[in-house]
């Protein structure tokens, strides 16, 4: 069968089945199998168990539930609260100055937690209802953290870049030293637009007139440098070596737990709660992988990332025109797939043609991060678009979508900058390699 007809039939197959609500991992674990009793040989399906077993037993892999426990267990505290109400009283007198804070509140919690949709609502739940009640409008409101909720799987650690190094096998440790620097950039980015959005619609953000005193702002910063110094030490560790990916998440678990029991919001429903969710997504994470290269494995028995690689190289444009291509397809099935399944399909696909045009597959990871964070506020799938829908009280999707579109602008103007400028992502991963 032509590759490209083969990839029609499989993505045809895959949307049918999500239609019918078939979960993600179930889905493409399906087609995957039955793709290749059908299209390869019964025999090879033999081969998916041994993929399936070989990625349960990847020691890597522990990484996963340990940043999904720490987030959880920090999202169970008031740290989101004090996150906010820092970076509120910091950065007070920039216009639109609680939105701008509620994303650098996430940007500091997405350095403690690899999820977008946690990050969103732990800083939402007490971001949204401050903004309203001071008069902000609810799109601003809203969007703001929508979008800053996606720093969550931009700024290290990551769970989506540890799917992106898991299906690519890319270095976790590489791809977490490079998120750091787009991640404030991206937060620079949103931070300026809605600086933009106020001077152009000083309604949208009524000025604080109160002037916190400097005592109140380092008593607010204290608060938060528990969370500060957890981060660097997490980060800190796998950029000097002292530790893997694996063993910083084990110290960043038992450094969550520890800021939680001094804080005195741990107690044993809290943990039995924090350890339930994260049983939970890492299964769900588990079967996603899982099924994810189950795909991969009957695309590439059937030639489709050769195929595509072909094709894309043969067109008549220079690197950077085919990088549009792939980034304008990515952002189109963003639009109606959810993350996961973008990059445990569509990477793979696209991974050859990367290496072929001499781009890093580190700084690849981090465009297609990029590229997550902005499925996740586009209609109409966005998972963050629900999650905020969900809760903020008396609002409606329109307002959360109206809010939220403005801020790809931002997005799709990093990608510009990292795919002019490569070295913003790889100058520190280089540094890490040549210790």
């Amino acid at each position: 069968m032509n590759p490209f007809l083969s990839f029609g039939v499989f993505l045809l197959v895959l949307m049918t089945l999500l239609v019918l609500r078939t979960p993600v991992g179930v889905a493409l674990a399906m087609v995957g199998y039955f793709g290749v009793a059908a299209f390869v040989s019964p025999g090879a399906v033999s081969q998916l168990a041994t993929i399936a077993f070989s990625l349960s037993t990847s020691f890597i892999l522990v990484v996963v539930p340990l940043f999904i426990l720490m987030g959880e267990i920090l999202a169970s505290t008031r740290i989101g609260a004090d996150l906010f109400r820092a970076a509120e009283v910091w950065l007070r007198r920039l216009p639109g100055a609680l939105a701008v804070g509620t994303i650098w509140a996430c940007a500091i919690f997405g350095s403690v937690c690899g999820s977008s949709p946690v990050t969103a609502t732990t800083i939402g739940s007490m971001a949204i209802p401050q903004m309203v009640k001071r008069g902000y409008d609810k799109s601003l409101a809203l969007g703001s953290t929508a979008a800053g909720g996606t720093l969550g799987i931009l700024i290290p650690p990551s769970i989506a870049m540890i799917v992106y190094g898991v299906i690519t096998d890319t270095s976790i440790g590489h791809l977490f030293i490079g998120g750091i620097v787009p991640g404030i950039l991206l937060a620079t980015l949103l931070s300026l637009t809605v600086v933009g959005i106020v001077l152009r619609n000083p309604a949208a953000a009524p000025p604080l007139l109160e002037r916190p005193s400097w005592g109140e702002r380092f008593g607010a910063l204290g608060r938060v440098a528990p969370v500060l110094v957890l981060a660097f030490v997490v980060i800190g560790s796998i950029y000097k070596g002292i530790a893997t990916p694996t063993e910083a998440g084990a110290i960043g678990a038992g450094g969550a737990l520890l800021i939680a029991i001094v804080m005195g919001q741990m107690n044993r429903s809290a943990l039995m709660r924090s350890l339930d969710r994260t049983v939970r997504t890492t299964a769900m994470f588990m079967l996603l992988l899982i099924g994810g290269l189950f795909s991969s494995f009957l695309l590439s028995r059937l030639g489709v990332p050769q195929a595509m690689s072909d094709a894309l190289t043969a067109l008549p444009l220079p690197a950077w025109g085919i990088m549009v291509v792939i980034n304008l397809v990515l952002l189109v099935l963003g639009m109606f797939m959810d993350p996961g399944s973008i990059v445990v399909i569509v990477i793979p696909i696209f991974l050859k043609t990367i290496i072929t045009l001499g781009y890093d597959p580190v700084w690849f990871g981090i465009i297609v991060t990029i590229q997550s964070e902005i499925a996740a506020i586009t209609p109409p799938v966005g998972f963050n678009l629900f999650v905020l829908k969900s809760v903020a009280k008396d609002v409606s999707m329109h307002d959360v979508t109206k809010g939220s579109i403005i801020f790809v602008i931002p997005m799709l103007l990093c990608i510009v900058l990292l795919t002019a400028f490569p070295q913003i992502v790889l100058f520190l991963p280089k540094l890490l390699l040549s210790r």
